[in-house]
């Protein structure tokens, strides 16, 4: 019963959005060198698209002055502010395995079969138990606060706690407790987090959805019916989410499933792709704004 209401309480969720996604690039306000915000979606293993794309605009040395992430997100933008390289976080990416994110139990199954622990060790161990502050880059990432509903955003404290909290998804992770507050996933607010970029002073923000195509024709259990719900409505968040993006980038993911950790190279070679056909208007952007 518990997690048919989570289901449920996600797809109204999505009456609560519009649909169409038209980007519309916002007139740079003050003077002062161009802040570049990079934003990236949830979508759990189509994350590794996230990769290619960062890899892409490092080699093009296209500026990521801030990050902001929700759910894989949060993972993959709050590895690389605690370690900028697009190589190590490549690497990193390919040793992931499904066993490093969803640690299942049936003890601590009350409220989600995930516990939890495993993704904040793995975090806390590849960044070195490095907290927000310390970041080389800055870091935003977003969950969603259970008991009000409201968008959270983390600007101090853990980096894992706070990325085990962005991806915390409702009905399959355990939600995650903070200093008295519960937290689940921020995508069931705010998945692809732009006003967030924009709050903190971006002048142009690349945001990066995962949530292209919804086809997942081989739903099976509970816990694909939450996963497929979750997508779903982040999908229908995003189109809303997109009127504030300056640049859209949007990886072919095709009909990857949200724990297909087998299709990584496919997934960043398609983040590669996107971001390539992106890089021309981000050009344009940066040489109208400098």
């Amino acid at each position: 019963m518990v997690l048919f209401k989570v289901v449920w309480s996600c797809l109204v969720l999505m009456t609560l959005v519009f649909s169409g996604c038209t980007t519309t690039p916002k007139p740079r306000e003050g003077k002062g060198p161009v802040k570049v915000a990079l934003v990236l979606g949830g979508g759990a293993a189509r994350g590794f698209a996230h990769v290619g794309v960062i890899r892409v605009l490092e080699q093009e040395k296209i500026p990521i002055n801030l990050i902001v992430g929700t759910s894989v997100g949060s993972l993959i933008g709050g590895l690389y502010a605690a370690d900028p390289n697009s190589a190590n976080l490549e690497w990193l990416a390919y040793s992931i395995e499904k066993e490093d994110i969803f640690d299942y139990s049936v003890v601590y199954s009350r409220m989600g079969p995930v516990q939890g622990d495993r993704l904040e060790k793995f975090v806390q161990t590849k960044a070195k138990g490095k907290n927000l502050e310390q970041l080389k880059v800055p870091f935003y990432p977003v969950a969603t606060d259970l008991n009000t509903g409201q968008t959270w955003v983390f600007e101090r404290g853990s980096l894992a706690k706070a990325i085990r909290a962005s991806s915390a998804i409702p009905g399959v992770f355990q939600p995650v407790e903070i200093n008295g507050r519960t937290y689940v996933d921020g995508g069931v607010t705010n998945n692809l987090p732009v006003d967030v970029a924009r709050a903190r002073g971006a002048d142009i923000i690349i945001a990066v959805s995962i949530q292209k195509k919804i086809n997942h024709p081989q739903i099976s259990s509970l816990i694909d019916v939450i996963l497929q719900s979750i997508d779903i409505m982040g999908r229908e968040l995003v189109l809303y989410k997109c009127r504030d993006v300056d640049v859209l980038i949007e990886p072919n993911v095709g009909d990857v499933g949200m724990t297909e950790f087998s299709q990584k190279k496919k997934l960043m070679d398609a983040g590669m792709q996107a971001a390539r056909q992106a890089l021309p208007k981000i050009r344009q952007l940066l040489t109208e704004r400098s």
